[in-house]
């Protein structure tokens, strides 16, 4: 190899050193050969950041532009006034309040309301805290108190039917329960009175039978039937059949056997079957 074309060869490329093309073939990817790839990606994202600023400022100006000077919004009037709360006045002073702001009572309806007082102002329109103008009309609705209705009659009808009849007319059931001589689960009594005028709501109480009551029959065995029948009169219980039976010795003329038997639970009205002993013939 000659000096000379080693020295030729050095200076063809430049006496620059080393290409990094070898390197870094991505990072110096051309379009064109006008400069880097990802330097011309940074340029475009500037760009489109740039539109972007441009376009909010031309629309926060157009926007200020348009309502300030092309359609700028009207002053408010000056004769407002607050529509003050008329609730629980008498409507003449409600009248007063609103004369003195400026402003004219209007149209009286009336309703029934559970609580209020009778012509007193339970509502309003428009309502309190509003703005209006100067001569306007207040709309006001007065109470007629609480409804009135008479209290259905519920005497002997089941508990349920009851419960049911009271509550549709708007009435509030509250139910007891007593031993009484009708049968389970029906009213025997009710308070206030069938027909009583009431105002809705109202509470409304009634008696519902748990039957007669209960108790244990009592031991009759060597009692005298005389004896028997008192003990029987005097616990509502009825003597339905007395049979004779011969028996030696003492149990003549005394209760031997009873039906129902001694501690068994029985009702007020129930039937007793005794048998006597009797003597010989």
């Amino acid at each position: 190899m000659r000096l000379g074309s080693s020295i030729r060869r050095r200076r063809g490329s430049g006496g620059k050193g080393p290409s990094w093309k070898g390197f870094f073939p991505g990072l110096l990817r051309t379009r064109s050969g006008e400069g880097p790839q990802w330097w011309r990606n940074i340029a475009d994202i500037r760009t489109l950041q740039v539109l972007a600023l441009l376009s909010l400022v031309g629309f926060v100006g157009g926007y200020l532009f348009s309502t300030r000077v092309v359609y700028p919004v009207p002053p408010p009037p000056g004769d407002l006034s607050v529509i003050p709360n008329l609730t629980g006045e008498l409507p003449e002073d409600a009248a007063d309040t609103l004369a003195a702001m400026g402003l004219i009572l209007g149209t009286v309806d009336s309703l029934n309301h559970p609580t209020a007082p009778a012509g007193r102002i339970v509502g309003q329109s428009p309502l309190p805290g509003q703005l209006s103008l100067v001569g306007d009309t207040v709309r006001v609705a007065l109470s007629t108190g609480p409804e009135q209705r008479p209290v259905p009659d519920v005497l002997r009808l089941n508990a349920d039917w009851a419960r049911t009849v009271l509550e549709t007319a708007g009435f509030v059931v509250e139910v007891d329960s007593v031993e009484a001589d009708a049968p389970p689960g029906r009213v025997v009594a009710m308070t206030p009175e069938p027909g009583t005028e009431a105002r809705i709501p109202l509470d409304v109480r009634i008696s519902v039978s748990m039957g007669p009551p209960e108790f244990e029959m009592p031991l009759l065995l060597g009692l005298s039937e005389e004896q028997a029948r008192s003990v029987l009169d005097s616990l509502g219980l009825i003597l339905s059949e007395v049979e004779t039976r011969f028996r030696f010795g003492r149990d003549q003329g005394l209760v031997v056997e009873q039906e129902p038997p001694a501690s068994a639970t029985i009702q007020e009205g129930a039937s007793v079957r005794l048998v006597v002993g009797r003597r010989g013939q």
